[in-house]
């Protein structure tokens, strides 16, 4: 039995948002909440350019990545290039509901294949010495929802598979789209919470719909862990209570001010790599949500960092509009 990755908070894996630049600006936050990438495919991470999709900063870490697939054999042979990158987390996506995850038979569409699962998990699990995890929904389509979960869980879990991370929510493949997927199911947390009471030797996170500290606080009472998704991108600042409120520890940024500073040698050496500058930049634009001067600081930010030939004056720039009294 391979043991989790230790994280009571964590940040989910984000389709066109959790790329390497919002890992290593999100880290600069927090420095204890486990970080994911996004969905990398196992035909993407076997004949892909691997720099560009599985390239991170050593500052990232701890960091998971999540791979897409449904081979065993293919999902082996992608975990293990995942570790030799140097990952503490292999994860399987079995959540996305998205028609092109669909067409290729993996994401959420394999809660209806606990078996196949399994054996991807299986030969994941052989192919690397780091823990190897699950995140899925509670059920799909007409599927009745507990008994779903605990059948998929049970079947699962019989690997030595410890660590699963469960999006409180049913997909449904046909008739929403991935967007209406993340908010017209409704979300079933009770479900999540009977899970770890009926599977007390599992260590089980609860995704969806989950906006504050305080939410994630609670819900701490009954479960492993907690993963934040789009709340913890659009405001990220929210994040800077996390280390202490969660762990226990001091995290690495005092204020706002001194997040984008710390961000500027990140930014000369991305450009020195030819990293548009608003590759980067466009993670940032929601860090002083609700301060004075945050729509200026938004402003400076989408205009002038698209331009080719800018770089961190830009950030300079555009902290000016922010008071840094008010920024803490």
């Amino acid at each position: 039995m391979q043991n989790s990755t230790s994280s009571r908070l964590s940040i989910a894996p984000m389709m066109d948002w959790t790329d390497r630049h919002c890992r290593y600006f999100h880290r600069l936050i927090t420095g204890r909440t486990l970080l994911y990438t996004e969905m990398v495919t196992t035909g993407a991470v076997r004949f892909g350019d691997r720099e560009r999709l599985l390239g991170f900063s050593p500052e990232e870490q701890p960091l998971a990545l999540q791979l897409g697939g449904s081979d065993p054999e293919a999902l082996a042979e992608s975990a293990r290039i995942g570790a030799d990158w140097g990952y503490a987390e292999i994860n399987l996506n079995v959540g996305c509901p998205s028609d092109r995850v669909q067409s290729g038979r993996f994401g959420a569409c394999l809660m209806a294949e606990p078996d196949l699962v399994a054996r991807c998990i299986e030969a994941m699990m052989r192919a690397v010495p780091v823990p190897v995890s699950v995140k899925s929904r509670i059920a799909i389509d007409e599927m009745e929802e507990w008994p779903t979960l605990e059948h998929f869980v049970r079947t699962v879990s019989a690997t030595g598979c410890t660590r699963f991370v469960v999006h409180a929510r049913k997909a449904w493949l046909k008739g929403l789209s991935p967007k209406e997927n993340r908010d017209v199911p409704p979300l079933r947390y009770e479900l999540v919470h009977r899970l770890k009471a009926e599977f007390p030797q599992l260590d089980v996170s609860i995704n969806g719909g989950i906006r504050t500290l305080d939410t994630a606080v609670e819900h701490l009472r009954h479960v492993d862990g907690v993963m934040i998704g789009r709340a913890a991108y659009e405001d990220p600042w929210m994040l800077a209570e996390a280390d202490s409120r969660i762990h226990g520890v001091g995290g690495p940024a005092s204020d706002r001010h001194g997040v984008v500073l710390a961000m500027i040698p990140y930014v000369e050496r991305m450009r020195a790599r030819g990293v548009p500058l608003s590759a980067i930049t466009r993670h940032m634009l929601g860090l002083f949500n609700g301060l004075p001067g945050a729509r200026s600081w938004r402003r400076t930010l989408s205009e002038r960092a698209p331009r080719p030939e800018v770089g961190p004056e830009v950030l300079l720039a555009a902290l000016e509009a922010v008071p840094p009294a008010l920024a803490a």
